[in-house]
């Protein structure tokens, strides 16, 4: 009987270890904003907004992709893993060769977070250049 228990106590110990040890957060993303406004841009004169996030999570956070909706937005990511509570920034450019009208659009990130798809955002007006 007492080998019963001890076996018993063994096995509930080593699945308690072996729970804790899956128990921690995975890695998260907490962006400062999701969402950038440029406002007015003049054609054909690239941008650049930084969108800057923390690891909110235990596990490193590793950006595998930053994709924009179209060739005219580039987005660059911090590539090195991210250990809690790290700082990372993903730089979007937008360059409009386009006619004066308004934009919206999206930069598409794909991690290891416990949300491994997160879409920013970035907006605003095209004009003219004003001519001297």
């Amino acid at each position: 009987m007492k080998k019963i228990l001890v076996l018993f106590a063994f096995v509930l110990g080593f699945g308690i270890v072996a729970n804790a040890q899956t128990a921690a957060k995975p890695a998260e993303f907490k962006f400062e904003s999701e969402t950038h406004d440029f406002g007015k841009i003049v054609l054909n004169k690239p941008v650049t907004f930084d969108f800057k996030y923390t690891n909110i999570g235990e596990e490193p956070l590793i950006i595998t992709k930053a994709e924009a909706s179209c060739g005219c937005t580039v987005p660059k990511y911090t590539s090195t893993p991210l250990k809690k509570g790290e700082t990372g920034v993903i730089s979007v450019t937008f360059n409009a060769a386009a006619g004066p009208s308004t934009f919206s659009k999206a930069v598409t990130i794909t991690s290891n977070a416990k949300t491994p798809i997160k879409v920013l955002y970035i907006k605003g007006e095209t004009v003219a250049a004003v001519s001297k």
